[in-house]
Order: C-alpha cells, then sequence, then structure tokens
C-alpha cells in the first residue's frame, strides 16, 4: 500500500469512526435519501453540528447531496460506500462481549429483518436465500452467486422478470455476508428485485425512521406458501 492510500484509508476510518457520523452513516443504509434535519433526529445532534459532519463525509466522497426546492437529501454516494460500512459491521459484530448494553427491542427486530441498502438482510434475507439455494434455484458461495436454470423459471413463476434484472449494469446474484447472522443473503440485482417484489406484494414494509422490515400477515403466509419460511414475528 503507497503512502497516498494509506493516508485515504486513515482519512476515511477517521470520518466513520465519530459516533454521530456512523450513526448518520447507518441510517443511510437502506438506500433511501434523507434530509439534513433527518439524519440529525437520527444522530441525536444539533442541525447546526450535522451540518459540519454532513460536509465532511461529503468531500470524502462517502455521501452524496442533491436539492429538491429549499431541501437538500443525502444518500450514500455508491453500493461501494454501502458494502463497506456492512463489512464494517460484520467486523464489529465478530466481538460480541464488546456489547456494552442489553439488547433492545429494535436491535432485535433489526436481526429479525433490515434493510441492506437496497435488499434484504437479517433472518429474513438468510432465511429468503437459504431456501432459494434449498430448491436448486441459486448456488451461492464465498466468491460469488449463480441463478440457475430452474431458479430463473421459479423467480419468473413468481412475478419477478429475471431476464431485465440480468441485464442491469450491475452484479446480478451476489451473497452478502449477514453481520448478524454470519450468513449470506442475496444482493446485487436479484436481491433488489426480490425485496421490491415483496414490498409490491405487500408482504413486507418499512418502520418509520428505522431501517427494521417487518412482515405482514399476508407475507407470513405468502413466505410459509412459497418458500417454506416461518418467519418469526
Amino acid at each position: 500500500m503507497t503512502t497516498v492510500n494509506a493516508m485515504n484509508l486513515a482519512e476515511v476510518g477517521s470520518l466513520v469512526g465519530d459516533v454521530a457520523r456512523a450513526q448518520m452513516l447507518t441510517a443511510l443504509l437502506d438506500g433511501r435519501a434523507l434530509t439534513a434535519g433527518e439524519l440529525a433526529w437520527c444522530a441525536r445532534i444539533t442541525p447546526q453540528t450535522a451540518s459540519g459532519h454532513l460536509a465532511k463525509l461529503q468531500a470524502a466522497g462517502l455521501l452524496a447531496m442533491e436539492k429538491q426546492g429549499r431541501h437538500h437529501y443525502f444518500r450514500l454516494a455508491s453500493r461501494t460506500v454501502a458494502n463497506m460500512l456492512e463489512s464494517m459491521q460484520v467486523v464489529c459484530a465478530v466481538d460480541a462481549p464488546r456489547r456494552i448494553r442489553p439488547e433492545s427491542r429494535i436491535d432485535k427486530e433489526m436481526r429479525l429483518a433490515r434493510s441492506c441498502y437496497d435488499h434484504l438482510a437479517g433472518v429474513l434475507g438468510v432465511s429468503l436465500a437459504d431456501a432459494l439455494a434449498r430448491q436448486g434455484a441459486v448456488d451461492l458461495s464465498a466468491d460469488g452467486g449463480m441463478v440457475t436454470d430452474k431458479g430463473r423459471a421459479l423467480l419468473a413463476g413468481f412475478g419477478i422478470d429475471v431476464d431485465a434484472l440480468d441485464a442491469r449494469k450491475r452484479c446480478f446474484c451476489r451473497p452478502c455476508l449477514d453481520w448478524s447472522e454470519r450468513r449470506h443473503h442475496i444482493a446485487g440485482s436479484l436481491g433488489k428485485g426480490l425485496a421490491d417484489h415483496l414490498f409490491d406484494l405487500g408482504w413486507i414494509t418499512r418502520v418509520k425512521d428505522s431501517r427494521v422490515i417487518r412482515v405482514t400477515p399476508t407475507g407470513q403466509r405468502g413466505l410459509e406458501k412459497t418458500f417454506a419460511i416461518d418467519h418469526p414475528a
């Protein structure tokens, strides 16, 4: 590693290492754009303090900002940034004894089902990946993932336009190591397509001001019937 690269790594590490900035970055891991005021609320800091943090994150290329009327909306600059943050959470989760407070209701709900940028994670995300693997629809390994011919037919029957997803300019099917389950869920355009379709069906809903995903009663029945998943409430 060159000195310049080491300095850049140190800069990014220092930016993410601040608790308030880490909270704002984590809040954006559901892929949505939030205002400075909303991010200040997430980090429990004043809007003025948040503006300074956001300027630093934007200058470092970790955040992108767009104007809409009088509001400024911030989002993660890229999927690469999201992948970095998720990978850091995997590392942090390895040392479980460092937890300094009891697990809260939100912690438990995050472990059950949450958004991981634009796809599903937690018990729900891993269970979907496991179900598709059991049915021979996908083949996942630490090095990559692929959808089988059987999987293409199965997903098409479920209402997912697999060819359209495959044509997008991004990885089609990518395993993503889940920080809470320590196993893989499905990322890439297929992961996004699965999440979008479950939202469209009304099987899952977002919890306001959180990355938590809730499975609806309709979703409980649908997941059981389609994927043989008995997702805990």
